[in-house]
């Protein structure tokens, strides 16, 4: 008999799987297993299941994904792979344990075309293979678990990792103007206000097995900005120098297309698990104090 539920972190070296390492102590009534992508090689039912027969994991966070977006329209094979095979094969055997199982995917399902938030009902509509890649992972995960939980989120960044708040902080650091795009609109996600969100339901969950509500889901941090808004708020909480010039896409131009908006309506998970969420800029504070 165990004597603590076990959550299963995969992706663990990803900036959502750091934040989650970060707040695991925080959660001492649970044991926690964190994976990296060497760790276990997800895509490999066998491997997969050996490792659940061995650990019994009430709980699954997948965190693991292949999250080049330009890279993947040259990559494709592998972007499936990882976001969408590997994504089948663990809310496959999920469901054989009974692991309940927590998804993570991303706003670029959609086509960015909408003028009103996405709902979690909205038609997706991928503009780019990452995107495709996502989407079919969502389309497994269903598939072979439909008492899953999928939680789209959009625009992460954290202390970890490669994302947008980092590159700005050191092109800040290194030139006298930086230039970014004021034509694509969204809501960025702190990753340690989702880890804190994941945690918060699993911990619910525990208190009542009615509480683990299965579906689609959709988070990120509160307000809606531009790239250009985000990049200045950057500069203004860092002090930077720098100076923050606003272009639009057409003269950024990417492998990958990009959504234009990008912006969630987020009163599902609200409502259904009475989260609290905190605005972007509150957040973006709160993750700069750890790298300035």
């Amino acid at each position: 008999m165990k004597d603590k539920p076990v959550i299963l972190v995969t992706g663990a070296n990803g900036q959502l799987g750091k934040e989650l390492q970060e707040l695991a102590p925080l959660y001492p009534s649970f044991k926690f297993i964190f994976l990296s992508r060497e760790d276990l090689p997800i895509h490999h039912f066998e491997l997969v299941r050996n490792f659940f027969e061995a650990t019994k994991p009430d709980y699954c966070i997948n965190c693991a994904a292949y999250t080049g977006v330009d890279k993947a329209e040259s990559e494709k094979e592998l972007a499936f792979q990882v976001n969408g095979e590997a994504v089948g094969v663990l809310a496959a055997v999920c469901k054989k344990f009974d692991t309940k199982f927590i998804h993570i995917s991303t706003d670029y399902v959609f086509d960015g075309t909408a003028t009103v938030p996405y709902t979690e009902t909205s038609v997706t509509s991928p503009v780019n293979l990452y995107g495709a890649s996502k989407l079919e992972g969502e389309k497994q995960a269903l598939h072979y678990n439909s008492d899953c939980i999928i939680i789209r989120t959009s625009w992460v960044y954290s202390s970890y990792g490669k994302n947008f708040v980092k590159t700005m902080l050191r092109l800040m650091n290194e030139r006298n103007e930086v230039k970014v795009v004021d034509d694509q609109f969204g809501s960025p996600t702190y990753a340690g206000d989702l880890a804190e969100a994941i945690l918060n339901i699993i911990a619910n969950c525990q208190l009542s097995s009615a509480s683990f509500v299965p579906g689609i889901y959709h988070y990120s941090n509160d307000g809606v900005i531009s790239w250009y808004d985000f990049a200045v708020a950057i500069k203004e909480i860092s002090k930077s120098k720098c100076e923050v010039i606003a272009i639009p896409t057409t003269e950024y131009p990417t492998p990958a297309k990009r959504p234009h908006y990008s912006v969630f309506n987020k009163e599902k998970i609200i409502q259904t698990f009475h989260l609290i969420i905190p605005h972007w800029e509150e957040s973006l504070k709160k993750c700069l104090s750890k790298l300035l």
